[in-house]
């Protein structure tokens, strides 16, 4: 059988299989409540009693996750002199059978108070490297730490549960690594009254909590970021908590009905799901709820993870809430034609531009 023959089998093969799987997924899509769309009201006051009660339904989605204390008891592990900036690596107890390692690196600048960057690692499958991406140019162009710190900012990252050094470190009765550790810890939260995704979150505030309380932060310029799972787990946090003062997210702006759409379930791990959400609201709900503050996503077109038309919703919607404000310019979506799940050179320069803009004023 000659080469071309058999390339044009397989592309009908894979062209069946992806009509079979859209008709099998037909009758679900057909059957699914209604999702309440988001109105947006005529003022911001009222837009803000909106965001209250927004923020209300993502606590009680989440489940009946644990108190976390008001500033988490911090184990300082070692401190270095890296030239440019101190790291230190440390580790709390999150209250809920986890110990949660992170870095945090200092700039040296004479002892005055710095603007911070929360820093959310991305998922990939990476399991092993969590916080590591800190110190790596894996998926930014650039080791994101060390340049950070240089700019003059106190950086700060954790493990995310199941990764880096929390890697097989789940529930399961005998050591369980990678996806099936994931699987494991999003079963057991669920036995619990809880998700996973609402326990990241609390991780994540717990990070932001220390951070805040270091004497060596401008608790006024906090910023987030990160890539995939980082840029979620950014916006939802930016969401939630008026602590942070501007984010940069790349890839993953997603608008869940449409990744039902596109029958692209599988390009998100089991980490991502709240249960109940549809019944509420979609993810421009909670996008919207960042305003009036200044945000920044970057997204490729062609990342399966972020169909166009859900984010063409999402950027309608917020852009509706930023207008009560008059603040328009604060809210920015930049698509990239043909571009999948990367982090460009040139969107890394805009990110660094963004955070210095907005948390550097005056200087």
């Amino acid at each position: 059988m000659k080469l071309t023959a058999l390339f044009g089998i397989m592309i009908a093969s894979h062209t069946a299989i992806a009509q079979t799987n859209q008709n099998m997924a037909l009758p679900w899509k057909q059957k699914a409540p209604p999702v309440p769309e988001l109105a947006i009201p005529a003022t911001a006051r009222e837009w803000e009693k909106q965001r209250a009660e927004i923020r209300a339904e993502i606590w009680k989605l989440f489940g009946q996750l644990p108190p976390r204390p008001t500033v988490p008891e911090v184990k300082i592990l070692s401190r270095e002199d890296k030239g440019d900036y101190i790291l230190e690596k440390f580790q709390f107890d999150n209250g809920s059978g986890a110990i949660v390692p992170g870095y945090l690196l200092l700039p040296k600048n004479g002892g005055k108070k710095s603007p911070a960057i929360l820093y959310h690692h991305w998922h990939g499958g990476e399991y092993g490297v969590g916080k590591e991406e800190l110190f790596h140019a894996r998926h930014t162009p650039f080791a994101p730490g060390p340049v950070l710190a240089q700019r003059g900012y106190v950086v700060l990252a954790i493990d995310c549960y199941c990764f880096g050094e929390r890697n097989g470190q789940g529930p399961a009765g005998a050591p369980q690594d990678k996806a099936g550790g994931e699987m494991s810890a999003a079963k057991f939260q669920l036995w619990y009254g809880r998700c996973l995704w609402g326990m990241i979150v609390r991780d994540d505030l717990m990070a932001l909590d220390y951070l805040c309380s270091r004497p060596e932060v401008d608790t006024n310029n906090i910023g987030v970021t990160g890539m995939s799972l980082g840029s979620t787990r950014s916006w939802w946090l930016m969401a939630l908590d008026d602590r942070i003062k501007t984010g940069v997210n790349v890839a993953c702006f997603t608008r869940y009905q449409n990744l039902l759409e596109h029958d692209a379930l599988g390009a998100h791990g089991i980490y991502y799901f709240v249960p109940g959400m549809l019944n509420h609201f979609d993810t421009e709900a909670v996008i919207a709820s960042i305003a009036p503050r200044p945000v920044l996503f970057m997204t490729g077109d062609a990342d399966p993870g972020s169909p166009i038309d859900g984010i063409r919703v999402i950027e309608s919607k917020t852009k509706s809430v930023y207008d009560l404000y008059g603040k328009t310019n604060e809210f920015q979506s930049v698509i990239y034609p043909g571009l999948g799940h990367v982090y460009l050179p040139e969107m890394w320069e805009k990110a660094l531009n963004w955070l210095d803009q907005h948390l550097k004023p005056g200087r």
